[in-house]
């Protein structure tokens, strides 16, 4: 059978690595550091993926930019104390085999750094599953298309037959703004209720049910 999709798009936080928690956590730590509102677990959750700045300024529309460099260097300092303890959601490392085996290529699209990004990829030693990757300090943040557009084009690929997998509603934005199709993971930072108003292709409790869906009818 045929395959519907040529290149696989995959954000990182909440989707690949169980780090949802951890980023929610620091969020708050940090606004409580600086002395600027606390946002809830629910607001905290709703800005991962965004670029980090961007992220602090959503959460805290009136802060100037002093106060929002204080923020983002303490959410990093509380990030970094807890990164070597975080893990790849089960079954990840055994699908992206999987997909590069059936023809698929991989890419990543993230709101992380790239000094973030290389990190995990490098520890968890899946660089060299992806033919690239673009973060949040190298294109705008999401949902602005352009991250996407970039991996398309890079691959060589056409919007249509790219499908761009995450755990929140930005990543679902950015797929309709790139003119490319979604899936959601429901285990991220994003409500289901949220994730299916942008109707993704498929919404999925664990990465294995994911898999099969792709591997059956990607």
């Amino acid at each position: 059978m045929s395959k519907r999709f040529d290149l696989l798009v995959f954000d990182w936080d909440g989707t690949l690595m169980d780090s949802t928690a951890t980023i929610t956590y620091a969020i708050r730590q940090a606004f409580e550091d600086i002395g600027l509102p606390v946002p809830t677990e629910r607001e905290a959750r709703y800005v991962i993926g965004y670029g980090l700045t961007e992220a602090m300024q959503h959460l805290a529309p009136r802060a100037d930019d002093g106060q929002i460099r204080k923020v983002v260097d303490a959410y990093r300092h509380y990030y970094l104390a807890r990164d070597q303890q975080l893990v790849l959601f089960d079954g990840v490392r055994e699908a992206l085999v999987q997909f590069a085996e059936a023809g698929f290529t991989l890419c990543v699209a993230t709101g992380k750094s790239r000094a973030g990004l290389d990190r995990v990829l490098e520890a968890t030693g899946l660089g060299a599953h992806f033919l690239a990757t673009r973060t949040a300090d190298e294109a705008f943040s999401k949902p602005h298309p352009a991250m996407l557009e970039y991996l398309i084009d890079f691959a060589g690929v056409e919007p249509e037959r790219t499908l761009m997998i995450g755990d929140t509603t930005h990543d679902l934005q950015l797929a309709i703004n790139a003119g490319t199709h979604s899936a959601a993971l429901t285990y991220g930072a994003h409500d289901t209720d949220a994730l299916a108003a942008l109707q993704p292709l498929g919404i999925f409790d664990d990465f294995p049910a994911l898999t099969e869906w792709i591997l059956a009818h990607g």
